[in-house]
């Protein structure tokens, strides 16, 4: 599914840099800890690679399967390496994909739960493709020239929301830096208790 989502990304929307980064091909170590767990001197550098890219980008499109009516383990396991500082005033969209009928849309329920905490706020369009299988093949393309377009044309809705949140998000984030405007945490989470 992510290569469905970069093809149709790069065909509608050529300006704007695609990179897929699968949490499968990734080496987390053994032992988890968070990137911002490190001193800063001390983040290993395929960590601190990944961190640059979540911090560079504008937006973020997260493939899920449903896995347990939730979100892929791999792909929790990513996002917890990374605090939501990195993601923070960007959006995201979703799409899930399963064998069965739903199309991983009981995932979708979580990660948007999961996303909002991060700070990278969906869109409220999202993607959802049931018999995945027999949708698209190994590279990301619709089995018929027809099945693609009509495949292209529903999930540029959600990536057309993305792009405009993105491009907007860009632009007031230059203009005012978001994080002059809430102060952060300068010991633990629970700074943002409420007042007893």
């Amino acid at each position: 599914m992510s290569f469905a989502c970069e093809s149709l990304l790069k065909k509608i929307y050529p300006k704007h840099n695609v990179e897929i980064i699968d949490p499968l091909t990734l080496d987390l170590g053994e032992i988890f800890k968070p990137e911002f767990a490190y001193s800063r001197k001390q983040v290993p550098a395929d960590l601190k690679q990944l961190a640059d890219k979540i911090a560079e980008a504008d937006g973020y499109v997260m493939v899920s399967p449903e896995y347990n009516h939730s979100m892929s383990p791999a792909l929790a396991h990513l996002l917890n390496h990374f605090g939501s500082s990195l993601f923070s005033y960007k959006p995201s969209a979703i799409v899930t994909y399963s064998a069965g009928q739903w199309g991983g849309a009981r995932a979708a329920v979580s990660m948007r739960t999961f996303l909002s905490e991060l700070g990278c706020l969906p869109v409220s369009a999202m993607i959802h493709i049931p018999n995945a299988a027999k949708v698209f093949n190994d590279e990301g393309k619709a089995h018929s020239e027809e099945a693609q377009k009509e495949w292209d044309s529903y999930m540029n809705r959600t990536m057309a929301q993305l792009v405009w949140w993105a491009e907007g998000a860009k632009q007031q984030r230059e203009n005012l830096d978001p994080n002059s405007l809430i102060e952060a945490f300068q010991r633990d989470p629970s700074q943002r208790n409420a007042p007893k």
